[in-house]
């Protein structure tokens, strides 16, 4: 799948089939992840990747609208040292995530890290150093589902000149 049919295509998925999900294309999306662009350079970010099924019952139950991460078989976390511009490089890499799983033929979820009253918990939960900021969780999976959401048509979201 090119750049462009990913970009398109891709929809937020929160049912998936018990299928599992190769390592190798764990691994490539991930990647895809760390090749973000990054402001300066700095590159914060560090991903964790669960797979345990009573590790991902945890943190799931421990969100407000991630209880689905409980079904998915891995869920990515992108976590960021706490810097200017973490927010805006883990979003940046957490995009690229669910770009790469739609290329591979995936459904992927974004649920919200920070900001969130659950963030420092599922931090503890998971080891994470202070000084790291959780920007996102990312279940990946098959599809269970093909969510029929329509995104805003282009004129009405785009504005030449001035708003």
């Amino acid at each position: 799948m090119d750049a462009i049919e990913a970009i398109k295509t891709r929809r937020c998925i929160r049912v998936y089939t018990e299928q599992s999900v190769a390592r190798g294309i764990i691994v490539d999306v991930i990647d895809c992840g760390r090749l973000a662009a990054t402001a300066r350079n700095e590159q914060p970010w560090e991903f964790v990747v669960l797979t345990d099924p009573n590790q991902l019952r945890i943190i799931a139950n421990k969100t407000d609208y991630g209880r689905f991460i409980a079904q998915a078989p891995v869920c990515i976390l992108v976590l960021c040292k706490d810097s200017k511009y973490y927010l805006e490089d883990g979003s940046a890499a957490t995009q690229n995530i669910l770009l790469a799983a739609k290329a591979h033929g995936l459904g992927a979820c974004w649920v919200a890290g920070d900001k969130k009253e659950y963030a420092d918990e599922i931090c503890r939960e998971i080891g994470v150093p202070k000084g790291y900021k959780l920007v996102s969780m990312i279940p990946i999976g098959h599809p269970g589902e093909q969510p029929d959401k329509v995104k805003r048509p282009l004129h009405e979201v785009v504005h030449w000149g001035k708003f």
